[in-house]
């Protein structure tokens, strides 16, 4: 089961829509940026210093795919930013799985239908990261139609420093698109995502944690892909950045 995410043009997209939604915080959340305009130059700026920070670093990738509580597979890439702005990925090799031997007629059919299962999970999983793909990052249209209909609210976090943005309804009916900023360090600390595919029993949810490297470079470190209907969770974490 892979997981295939788009990232060549994720950090662009990600500045713009973030400065729209930066217009609606209060412009007295902080002191040290009296205006909206200089709070949202100085947020993109953070943003576009970090992820031109992150094309200087590899790190490794781990993915962890669990199915009702059990590990079914881990996989480790080594990852770069290549020159054309996307990240590419080498493959740590990891000890290969065993085969389940056939065990006769019976055993080809179990095999069988493991294999149709995996294919079904596999179609499922695809399908719920393509519906994740509108919220990371968020469509920037949707979300200046969510400003335009004031659709979003303002939470204060911590006062005069971390504040939260929420979007509900922000894609379908009944999903919500959260963040939670930092606006003094300029930083993104969590984006949270509840949605759902075929119906609203069928629960999707999305949480990427954000961490900072010893030189203030803000990067997604843990993202968690929860399909509650289909016990599945994928969670990739980001470490090991050094320098390439």
């Amino acid at each position: 089961m892979s997981i295939k995410s788009k990232r060549s043009n994720s950090a662009s997209i990600l500045i713009t829509v973030l400065g729209l939604v930066l217009l609606a915080v209060p412009a007295s959340i902080n002191a040290q940026q009296p205006t909206t305009a200089q709070r949202v130059a100085a947020f993109k700026q953070s943003l576009a210093k970090s992820q031109a920070a992150l094309r200087r670093y590899q790190w490794v990738e781990t993915t962890t795919v669990t199915y009702k509580g059990e590990v079914k597979s881990v996989k480790q890439n080594n990852c770069y930013y290549g020159a054309d702005g996307g990240v590419q990925k080498t493959p740590i090799a990891g000890p290969a799985a065993p085969e389940p031997s056939s065990g006769g007629r019976g055993g080809r059919l179990k095999k069988k239908i493991i294999a149709n299962k995996k294919e079904e999970l596999t179609d499922y999983m695809q399908r719920a990261v393509a519906l994740v793909g509108h919220y990371a990052p968020p469509d920037p249209d949707l979300v200046k139609y969510s400003q335009q209909t004031k659709n979003i609210t303002v939470e204060s976090v911590e006062p005069n420093r971390v504040v939260r943005l929420s979007l509900p309804n922000f894609y379908k009916n009944g999903d919500l698109l959260s963040a939670t900023l930092d606006v003094v360090a300029n930083t993104i600390l969590d984006v949270n995502v509840s949605t759902w595919l075929e119906s609203q029993t069928d629960a999707v949810t999305l949480k990427i944690l954000f961490d900072r490297l010893n030189d203030g470079t803000n990067y997604a470190s843990r993202t968690v892909l929860d399909a509650k209907s289909q016990n599945i969770v994928v969670t990739v974490e980001n470490s090991g950045y050094r320098p390439l």
